[in-house]
């Protein structure tokens, strides 16, 4: 089983060096590059001023962080989620400094997520185009219409999608998954991913064909490997 957590922050600027804190995380939980429907979401009050420049960015004002948790007591809640999951962030080095920033200031451990940064795999499949996360839900046709501010979940979700298509796993995901809606304890409700066998493309072949590819089939003989199979297959 693979299990990925997309995630995304949300902060007062660009440098916890200067003073810049974290003031929302929003995580994605994907088994086997498939949403599972699992969010972890918070706001943080970074106990400090909003800039006005972040504020355009995000919306968060100072008003409505004062009474949200401190990092340090939502961050064990973090780590339990993430767990040892791999870290999929888009421009991670930005994201991981400051997460790395605020477990230090907190007195926890640094993160060692294994991390894969979508903007690197972007720029390698893509060389020499806009990777913005904007750019590339224009490129895959994804709505990103809901993101009129950067928010730390509803980015997340979309960067879900957008690593699903840089990975070319998003037709198997749709062939092989049906999301389920089940209740979970003290967490509302949860999808779990469970497969399901593709159905099968109608085929190709017209009645003429059909009838000789049965009888080179039959000349094979029933210990052939192709034999087994179509045994196998009519079994199923």
């Amino acid at each position: 089983m693979i299990r990925e957590i997309v995630l995304d922050t949300e902060t007062t600027g660009l440098s916890p060096q200067g003073g810049d804190r974290l003031v929302e995380i929003g995580c994605v939980e994907l088994i086997n590059h498939i949403p599972t429907g699992k969010n972890f979401h918070v706001y943080i009050n970074p106990e400090r001023s909003m800039p006005e420049e972040a504020f355009r960015v995000h919306g968060l004002s100072e008003e409505f962080l004062s009474d949200k948790p401190l990092f340090k007591a939502v961050a064990e809640d973090f780590r339990a989620f993430i767990a040892d999951a791999t870290l999929v962030i888009h421009n991670a080095p930005f994201d991981m400094g400051f997460l790395n920033a605020e477990m230090e200031w907190a007195g926890l451990p640094r993160l060692t997520n294994e991390v894969i940064d979508t903007v690197m795999v972007a720029r390698q499949k893509h060389p020499g185009a806009r990777v913005s996360l904007d750019a590339l839900c224009k490129h895959y046709g994804i709505d990103n219409s809901r993101r009129t501010l950067h928010g730390a979940l509803l980015d997340s979700e979309i960067l879900a999608e957008v690593y699903l298509e840089l990975i070319g796993g998003k037709q198997v995901s749709l062939a092989l998954v049906a999301e389920v809606e089940t209740a979970s304890s003290g967490m509302g409700q949860t999808r779990i991913a469970v497969a399901q066998r593709p159905v099968p493309l109608p085929s190709r072949l017209s009645a003429s064909e059909a009838e000789a590819h049965d009888t080179f089939i039959e000349k094979m003989g029933e210990n052939a490997i192709w034999a087994r199979y179509q045994q196998r297959v009519a079994a199923e």
